[in-house]
């Protein structure tokens, strides 16, 4: 098929990649603005924009463009923006949307699903409209979340699962879509305070956390990221924020650091960390009086 692909990030990067791999007729590659590196003048490209261009892709970052590109369809993942009525007038679009719809719809359905504890997920061919995410579904794959699996790890998985249910509808034909059936619930970005570790909630509240990434506390004053944790069940004597080696006690069992990132320093091996630390009688994780 004529296709525009719209996307930012590596995992629909893999889609694209493959999308021409099967041979199908890619005319413009849409996607974000360079970003500046750090305080410094260096940009970089979004990983789409360097896939497009070891492929040779026309590359844009204006989504009208897709109209004169001469595209009978345009596939949309993880691009980051929503697309304007007057261009999907033109080049109707099927949007590879990592939830099974109309459960969390919007911007972060991988981590919403991780840490409102789902027991299952997937991925939704749908067909992009100008609201939110609320167009009617061509074809639905549904695949259990793993126990320990990390927002990073499952969203590579459901791109993989997304692009093998694109390029086999593609190949047969989308046919007619189905309206999306049940109560909507929605995806909001997952602030800076929502990553931070409340050891009055249960270990296993905390664990989903960590697995979202970027989860913190706090250790003598300063930030500490939890990069990986293990739940350590009911069985202990710590109370909330209370710390034994590199255990730390909650409302319900207990959350073991198994890599962390102290401030201003490299993620290393959560027993080593505590050794270093010497945690003393009565002092607590996850004090803190400062900034967020």
């Amino acid at each position: 098929m004529r296709l525009a692909f719209l996307g930012t990030p590596e995992v629909a990067a893999g889609t694209l990649r493959a999308l021409a791999d099967a041979g199908h007729d890619v005319r413009i590659v849409v996607t974000r603005p360079d970003t500046r590196r750090g305080r410094g003048t260096e940009v970089s490209a979004s990983p789409v924009k360097q896939a497009a261009e070891q492929l040779g892709l026309a590359v844009t970052h204006t989504p009208a463009d897709v109209m004169s590109s001469g595209a009978e369809l345009g596939v949309v993942v993880a691009y980051g923006r929503l697309v304007k009525p007057d261009v999907l007038a033109v080049v109707p679009m099927v949007n590879v949307h990592f939830s099974l719809l109309p459960r969390w719809r919007g911007a972060a359905p991988v981590e919403r699903a991780i840490l409102a504890g789902d027991p299952e997920t997937g991925v939704c061919l749908m067909e992009l409209e100008e609201g939110l995410d609320t167009g009617p579904v061509y074809a639905r794959t549904v695949t259990p979340i793993g126990a320990e699996e990390t927002a990073d790890g499952l969203r590579q998985r459901l791109g993989e699962i997304g692009t093998e249910l694109l390029l086999k509808n593609l190949s047969v034909g989308l046919g007619a879509p189905d309206p999306q059936v049940g109560e909507p619930t929605y995806a909001s970005k997952i602030t800076p305070d929502e990553l931070r570790l409340d050891f009055e909630r249960a270990a296993e509240f905390c664990s989903r956390v960590v697995r979202v990434g970027r989860a913190w506390t706090t250790w003598r004053g300063k930030r500490l990221i939890v990069h990986r944790s293990r739940v350590l069940g009911e069985e202990q004597e710590l109370s909330p924020g209370q710390i034994q080696g590199n255990r730390v006690g909650t409302a319900e069992g207990a959350l073991e650091l198994l890599v962390v990132q102290p401030e201003g320093k490299p993620p290393m091996d959560g027993a080593a960390w505590a050794r270093g630390a010497r945690p003393q009688p009565g002092e607590r994780m996850g004090e803190w009086n400062g900034p967020r």
